[in-house]
């Protein structure tokens, strides 16, 4: 599995920390962890709602099967996630609620609260939060008594949000050009997925974006 780190500027100075934490915590897995900022040397700006929308290029591009990414409160990015096509992403506060967002829910997102409660050692609650995520396959239902049930009822999520959205280059076409221009100002999100997916309407669009 490929797990992207990315988060707004406002928590630049943990991206650091939530790259080195995801790497130890998913060392034993074999999971390949891609940073992808915002770091605090980066000059640019970028808010919750550009990072989302740049998830979703992530995520709709498959070069990611999974994000970790996180604001103040988590809130706003969680919810600005769940707004985008092809995005289900889940609010994570403990190791309680990763274990079950993986076994239960089965998204492709983790929105964590970066400075709301963080806290003294907050850096191991996240990696002790990010162990438990990936503790076993996502989506295979939990407690396995009702297991059969939990999977139906996710897969149904998945459908209402696949039929709900349109699509991400739909999404941007309508969107201001201001805010679509500084999306796409971040060249080493925009380069990976041009580089590495093989979704041929995402690699078209960026290849011609701005011509």
């Amino acid at each position: 599995m490929k797990i992207g780190i990315i988060q707004g500027t406002t928590q630049a100075d943990k991206n650091t920390m939530l790259y080195e934490c995801t790497k130890r915590a998913v060392a034993k897995y074999r999971h390949e962890v891609i940073n992808f900022g915002v770091t605090a040397q980066e000059t640019e700006s970028y808010s919750y709602t550009e990072i989302a929308v740049l998830i979703a290029w992530l995520i709709n591009s498959k070069t990611v099967d999974f994000i970790i990414t996180g604001c103040s409160s988590g809130q706003g990015m969680n919810l600005a996630c769940n707004t985008l096509p092809g995005v289900l992403s889940g609010l994570i506060q403990t190791p309680q609620d990763a274990f079950l967002y993986g076994r239960i829910n089965g998204g492709n997102v983790a929105s964590f609260s970066l400075g709301l409660g963080f806290g003294w050692l907050g850096e191991l609650n996240f990696e002790y939060a990010v162990d438990k995520l990936f503790a076993g396959e996502l989506g295979v239902g939990y407690p396995p008594e009702t297991a059969v049930r939990k999977r139906r009822d996710a897969q149904m999520v998945k459908t209402l949000n696949k039929i709900g959205k349109r699509s991400l280059t739909e999404i941007m076409d309508d969107l201001a050009p201001e805010f679509r221009n500084k999306v796409l100002s971040k060249k080493d999100v925009v380069r990976y997925i041009m580089e590495n997916s093989k979704e041929e309407s995402l690699v078209k669009y960026l290849a011609n974006y701005g011509k």
